[in-house]
């Protein structure tokens, strides 16, 4: 049994929290984390104070936790991505030590009336279209659909995206490069199709990404990426002079 301070000082929930802490920092907890009732008879507390100090390790992201399931700790992402620059995914992947390949699923001119008018154009404009399930290592990562205006990337149905990037396919076929872009990055439960393509654990959630990129002030790419939110993080630096800083200086656009 782990004896709690109960001199009223510091909560005992609080206590709790942070003696799991200390033992998952030291790997204690590396073949199973303890239920709730196990807690419970080790630190001889309540299942509230249980439940108050497990939750506030899963709002930090130590653990895992479905409703009714046993508590895990959370997988430390692989890969990590700088937010703020037109980044590579490309490079943050094999950066990581894995190697980053695509299966194709689709890549054709077609017509999309939505994704013409996010881009500025009429809604009957050809528009290639790319998707693809993108890998690092063995397993999924992300599944990727761009939507370009055809008059620019029609010369890109001939890459070969099995390995390669789009951006610098794009540079190398087209001349185009592209200097700008706006993100939305919002957490989401995948539906079931995706959540089969991307071979996510049952509680997983993932990012949702839309991108919309511009060259020379004109948009050029629509961007709807899905990402394992257990394999993929996103970072960023602030201080206390500069404040918050999104854009590394070697984060340059030559992936996705």
């Amino acid at each position: 049994m782990t004896v709690l301070d109960r001199s009223g000082g510091e909560p005992l929930w609080k206590q709790l929290q942070e003696d799991l802490i200390k033992r998952l920092q030291s790997g204690a907890f590396d073949a199973a984390f303890p239920g709730e009732l196990a807690l419970v008879e080790q630190y001889a507390v309540s299942r509230h104070t249980v439940r108050q100090a497990l939750g506030q390790l899963r709002a930090d992201g130590l653990i895992v936790a479905g409703r009714g399931r046993q508590p895990r700790v959370a997988a430390v992402p692989e890969i990590r991505q700088p937010m703020g620059a037109l980044y590579s995914l490309f490079s943050s992947v094999e950066a990581s030590g894995l190697d980053q390949h695509s299966v194709v699923r689709a890549l054709d001119i077609r017509a999309d009336g939505v994704i013409a008018a996010r881009l500025e154009l009429e809604a009957s404009i050809p528009l290639l279209y790319l998707e693809r399930l993108r890998y690092a290592g063995d397993e999924p990562l992300a599944l990727d659909r761009v939507w370009l205006p055809a008059v620019l990337a029609e010369p890109l149905l001939d890459a070969d995206f099995t390995h390669t990037s789009l951006y610098n396919e794009l540079a190398e076929r087209t001349g185009l490069r592209l200097d700008h872009g706006r993100e939305d990055i919002r957490a989401v439960m995948p539906s079931t199709a995706e959540r089969a393509s991307l071979h996510c654990p049952a509680e997983a959630a993932v990012f949702s990404i839309i991108r919309q990129g511009t060259a020379q002030n004109r948009p050029v790419e629509w961007r709807h990426t899905i990402v394992r939110g257990d394999r993929f993080a996103l970072s960023a630096e602030f201080s206390e002079n500069t404040g918050y800083r999104l854009t590394p200086a070697t984060a340059q656009a030559h992936g996705w």
